[in-house]
């Protein structure tokens, strides 16, 4: 790990960031109407997951296919990139290189424990900063 590797990372992290706030705001508010509190549907989210998911096959398949770009165009746009429009694309891909291993156990394994814990992480930080259960 070097400066150069930091800032490649940095700023397509930058990039994405924006991009998904911007991307998920007009998701929600054209799939959605009358979006405006926490409890309605998270289409915005959805959309993000889902582009970055495709997004993020879409360059594994050329790194694997085709060797389109070496290690610090992957800094840029995966882990910098996508990794700041959304982390779900990287749990999207990790899940897939585990089915195409054929640890598919494993692949449904961490599945649902991410989305298990990571929705009990949500919900005990939640209690913890209003001082009971969500």
């Amino acid at each position: 790990m070097n400066v150069r590797d930091l800032l490649l990372v940095a700023g397509g992290g930058a990039a994405g960031s924006v991009l998904r706030y911007l991307v998920s705001g007009v998701a929600q508010r054209m799939l959605v109407p009358g979006a405006g509190t926490l409890a309605t549907f998270p289409a915005g989210t959805l959309v993000v997951n889902v582009t970055g998911s495709l997004l993020i096959g879409l360059l594994a398949g050329l790194a694997e296919s085709r060797a389109v770009f070496g290690p610090e165009v992957r800094l840029l746009l995966v882990t910098g990139f996508l990794g700041g429009y959304t982390t779900f694309s990287a749990f999207s891909l990790e899940t897939l290189l585990l089915l195409r291993a054929g640890q598919t156990a494993t692949a449904f394994a961490a599945v649902g424990l991410q989305v298990l814990l990571g929705v009990a992480a949500a919900w005990a930080g939640f209690a913890l900063a209003v001082g009971r259960p969500a």
